[in-house]
Order: C-alpha cells, then sequence, then structure tokens
C-alpha cells in the first residue's frame, strides 16, 4: 500500500465530521452566498465594473448565460437554505442515532446537494424566463420591469398561487420536517440525495412564485432579496406562517390591482 497523504486524510475526515459539514452548509455556505449578492447588487447598482457589466451585455452568448444562471444559483442557495435549517439539523440527528447508517457527514452533504439541486434548475428556468422577458422589453438592462404592467403582472400570479392548494400543501410540508423525514426517510447517501431532492420540490412548489417576484422589484435588487428571504422564513418557520401565506396573497392582489387602475 502505498503511503497516505495526511492532509488529505484530515480533509476527508473534516467533510465526514457532523459537526464541520453543519457548520459548513448552515454557515459559511448561506454567508458566502450572501457575500456575493451583497457584492454583486452593490455593482450593479454602482460602478458596475464587474461580472454585473457582463450580465448586463445585450448579447445572449454562452459567457452571459451562465453568469446569470450562476446569479440565480447562487441568490436562491442564500434565500433558501436557511428556511431548510430545521430539516437538515433534523437529519443530522436522526442519520446519527441510527446504528445501521454510516458516515453521517456525507449524507448530509447529499442531502443539501439533492436540495441545492432542486433551486439549481429553477436557475435554469429563470434565466430561461428572463431572456424572454428581456427580449420582448419587459424587463431593463438593469433587470427591472420595463412598465408598472408587468410587475402587476407578476404581482397578480404570485398573489393568485399564495392561495392556491397546491401551495398550502407544499408549505405545510416545508412546516412539517419531522413527518417528512418519517415519510420520506431512505437509507445510505444515495436515499439521502432522493430525500433533498424530494424536499426541494415541496420547497420549490411552496415558494418559486415568490422568487419571482424579484422580476417585479428588480433581480439584484437587495431591499428585495432581503424582504423575500424574511418573507420565506416567516411562511415555514413562524407560528403563524401557514396563515401568512393566504394575508400575504391577498395583498399581493390587491397592490397588482392597484398598480394596473392607478
Amino acid at each position: 500500500m502505498g503511503a497516505v497523504n495526511p492532509r488529505a486524510f484530515r480533509l476527508e475526515t473534516a467533510l465526514e465530521h457532523e459537526r464541520v459539514v453543519l457548520a459548513a452548509v448552515l454557515i459559511v455556505i448561506p454567508a458566502a452566498c450572501w457575500t456575493w449578492i451583497v457584492v454583486m447588487a452593490r455593482d450593479m447598482y454602482g460602478p458596475m465594473t464587474g461580472a454585473s457589466a457582463w450580465m448586463m451585455s445585450l448579447d445572449w452568448d454562452a459567457r452571459r448565460v451562465a453568469l446569470l444562471w450562476a446569479m440565480w444559483a447562487v441568490m436562491m442557495a442564500g434565500m433558501m437554505l436557511p428556511s431548510a435549517t430545521p430539516i437538515i439539523l433534523l437529519y443530522a440527528r436522526a442519520a446519527r442515532a441510527r446504528e445501521d447508517e454510516r458516515r453521517p457527514g456525507l449524507r448530509i452533504h447529499a442531502l443539501v446537494g439533492g436540495y441545492l439541486l432542486v433551486w439549481g434548475v429553477f436557475s435554469v428556468a429563470a434565466t430561461w424566463l428572463q431572456r424572454i422577458l428581456a427580449t420582448r422589453l419587459l424587463l431593463t438592462p438593469m433587470m427591472e420591469p420595463a412598465a408598472p404592467a408587468a410587475g402587476a403582472v407578476v404581482l397578480l400570479l404570485a398573489g393568485l398561487y399564495q392561495l392556491t392548494p397546491l401551495k398550502r400543501v407544499c408549505l405545510a410540508s416545508c412546516r412539517a420536517p419531522i413527518a417528512f423525514l418519517t415519510q420520506k426517510w431512505r437509507p445510505g447517501v444515495p436515499g439521502a440525495l432522493r430525500m433533498g431532492i424530494a424536499h426541494g420540490v415541496y420547497c420549490l412548489g411552496c415558494c418559486w412564485a415568490m422568487m419571482l417576484l424579484l422580476f417585479a422589484g428588480g433581480v439584484m435588487n437587495l431591499a428585495v432579496i432581503v424582504a423575500l428571504t424574511a418573507w420565506v422564513l416567516v411562511e415555514k418557520l413562524a407560528p403563524f406562517g401557514q396563515q401568512s401565506a393566504r394575508v400575504s396573497g391577498a395583498l399581493l392582489i390587491g397592490f397588482s390591482v392597484w398598480m394596473m387602475l392607478r
């Protein structure tokens, strides 16, 4: 046998250590995402000397599309991962308690990876939608609605979706992580990946319309991003979160009608 590289061994051990993994997925990754979001937002509404200048190009070449997808993917990770904290912590505890399960750190990685994979796919759809809106001049180069009516339509669609049965079902699943783990538990790393994807799909069903509100308020508008992140956390974690979805839906519909009539 060849000699074992101590540095590689320490890295592998750290990647499998439960506390290190939890710190990475719940603190380091969201912090890195939010740092990137703040830098990009300040650049777009400031000197525009960084990647935001490339994203505002009129040519939809591969570089621009890749940057826009990365922008959406990082925003989704930063905005949505904190709301998945309960299920990640509960899964880590359950995986540690099961004697037939090994390598809990890798399984946590797989769970989170499956969750973020769903939002990565959503980011593809959001990039595609952004291209359509931009080419039809419904979205400005600053990634803001070109006319109040365009923003009002987005608000109306999001408000209507907030009142649908599908929204209630998905939100109920997101608010009941123990029930989800009990019903959807799968063993091993592949099972954790499948569980992460399944939870991500419920989360997507709960929040996709809210994320599209970025098109109404400005895709890189930092105030809108922070407000939507707080909104998601309230819906998923607050005791009154289930009721807040209906209230916010009615408010969005009312505001959209006001925008159309003024």
